[in-house]
């Protein structure tokens, strides 16, 4: 199983980016999909999940700025960023709590995309 997050990149501040993570390989399900984040010098922290079912829980500091949202189909969890601000700026890491087609339960983690927010 892989996954692959794509859509980092440079923002200034007040300005939006969305960033996307596919997960691929003997997947049976994912129950569980989200983004976490991790500034220099500070621990992995959660920013947000979502649910196969569609619900979703977010950090108190994006929420209203930050929209999680996902495509079962395509096994793909996408994190709309707007409003953004010089403190989100870290490396973000989709997260995917998933059963693989043995029907054993794991959590994978993507390879992380930088996202700074500078003027």
């Amino acid at each position: 199983v892989q996954l692959q997050a794509c859509g980092g990149g440079l923002v200034q501040p007040g300005g939006s980016l969305r960033l996307s993570c596919a997960a691929s390989g003997s997947i049976f399900s994912i129950p569980v999909m989200g983004w976490y984040r991790q500034a220099p010098g500070k621990q992995r922290e959660l920013v947000a999940t979502i649910t196969d079912e569609g619900s979703t829980n977010y950090a108190d500091s994006v929420k209203g700025r930050f929209t999680i949202s996902r495509d079962n189909a395509k096994n793909t969890v996408y994190l709309q960023m707007n409003s953004l601000k010089p403190e989100d700026t870290s490396v973000y890491y989709c997260n995917a709590d998933l059963i693989n087609m043995r029907r054993r339960y794991d959590t994978y983690w993507g390879q992380g995309t930088q996202v700074t927010v500078s003027s």
